[in-house]
């Protein structure tokens, strides 16, 4: 199969023109390396995971530049995180564009490391596994429930994977590498319980007093977990839009996973038929275009400014785009015929708001609609409302 071109990548080539050191953070497997060589097929190469080159850049790190002296692709950085001073001397005594390229799978060691190190000195950008357009616009096409179950790592779709093994290998080979490296090993089975019941409140607003009763492990560690999930791109949070509306609205935040092959390989979902019946399928589906718009934003090199919104009486709209001072109000929906009730979120957040915009509902059918104050569109185009 050939290569899969990523949206990302003149963003990539951009910031290469104008910063020194360019950093590409996401999930293990997303394609980062594949993304870096084939953007700077002229660049050195070195992986950190190779406990030789680790060990000489952790013990030695002179020396690990002499033995690349030029332009080179650093991977998984956060391996030794102090390899990023010596690399701020460099790009201070020469800041020739592009001299380096680095990729990391854990934001939380990047970015302090980052922040101690290359502020100003690096453009980073996130990589998130396929998107659908992506995957269209090399012949690639399915149905809603098949995108769901076989996920978006490249590797599936390079090397035609089973969907359910290759996600066992993943989360089995995710859980020895990263997790094993940060949380106690004795409260293991904790953590993964903890990671397969968030799975089952995928798109519901997290409690963690609740999940604490349910693990029997406490709020406060809970709260530590999530973080380590988020840090490692298996998981995040979309944060409700609260401003102006005081104790009208709940500010607790909803949890979504990165990757929706991971999500139905926790939930149990061995074959696409069983993802059809499941009673999740509409959170589901909402995750997988939450997640669509979350990579189309990074792709541009942009924070995604997404949030959902819910009041204390339970009116909830799914998504608001902040496109700056304006307010896009989005549905989601998994049906695939509309309906006139569908418009109700969007109705009620643009009545309380006093927002003009227009609105969005996008769902699984086929057919499109345009007025003053709404937009029909096929989960396919989420591209379309941040173009």
């Amino acid at each position: 199969m050939k290569l899969i071109k990523r949206k990302i990548l003149n963003e990539l080539k951009q910031s290469a023109k104008e910063y020194p050191v360019v950093t590409i953070i996401g999930p293990r497997q997303a394609g980062k390396t594949t993304l870096a060589r084939y953007a700077f097929p002229d660049h050195d190469y070195c992986n950190l995971e190779n406990p030789d080159l680790r060990e000489l850049a952790k013990n030695d790190p002179n020396a690990f530049f002499v033995k690349f002296p030029g332009d080179c692709i650093i991977d998984e950085i956060q391996r030794v995180p102090t390899l990023l001073s010596y690399i701020q001397v460099r790009v201070d005594d020469d800041d020739s564009k592009g001299r380096y390229i680095l990729t990391g799978s854990h934001q939380l060691e990047l970015h302090q490391s980052i922040a101690q190190s290359l502020v100003g000195r690096t453009s980073i950008l996130k990589l998130l596994p396929l998107s659908i357009q992506e995957l269209r616009d090399s012949k690639i096409e399915q149905d809603k429930f098949e995108y769901i179950y076989k996920g978006f790592l490249p590797r599936i779709y390079k090397d035609n994977l089973n969907p359910t093994r290759a996600y066992r290998n993943y989360y089995e080979t995710y859980i020895e590498r990263d997790v094993r490296q940060i949380i106690n090993l004795k409260e293991l089975s904790s953590f993964e319980k903890f990671l397969r019941l968030l799975a089952g409140r995928v798109g519901q607003v997290v409690n963690l007093s609740s999940l604490a009763n349910d693990t029997g492990v406490s709020g406060n560690t809970l709260k530590s977990w999530l973080s380590v999930l988020e840090a490692s791109f298996i998981t995040f949070q979309l944060y409700p839009y609260f401003e102006n509306f005081g104790k009208r609205v709940i500010k607790s935040s909803k949890i979504y996973f990165t990757d929706t092959g991971l999500l139905s390989y926790l939930l149990g979902i061995e074959k696409v038929s069983q993802l059809e019946r499941d009673p999740l399928f509409g959170n589901i589906f909402e995750n997988l275009v939450i997640l669509e718009a979350i990579k189309d934003r990074y792709n541009q090199g942009l924070d995604h400014n997404l949030y959902f919104f819910r009041t204390t009486k339970g009116n909830e709209l799914d998504l608001i785009y902040k496109k700056g001072r304006e307010l896009v109000p989005i549905e989601i929906k998994s049906s695939m015929t509309f309906n006139k009730s569908f418009l109700k979120g969007i109705t009620f957040f643009n009545e309380i708001s006093k927002n003009k915009s227009t609105g969005f509902v996008i769902f699984a059918g086929e057919m499109d609609y345009q007025s003053d104050d709404y937009s029909l569109i096929n989960f396919l185009d989420v591209h379309k409302i941040f173009e």
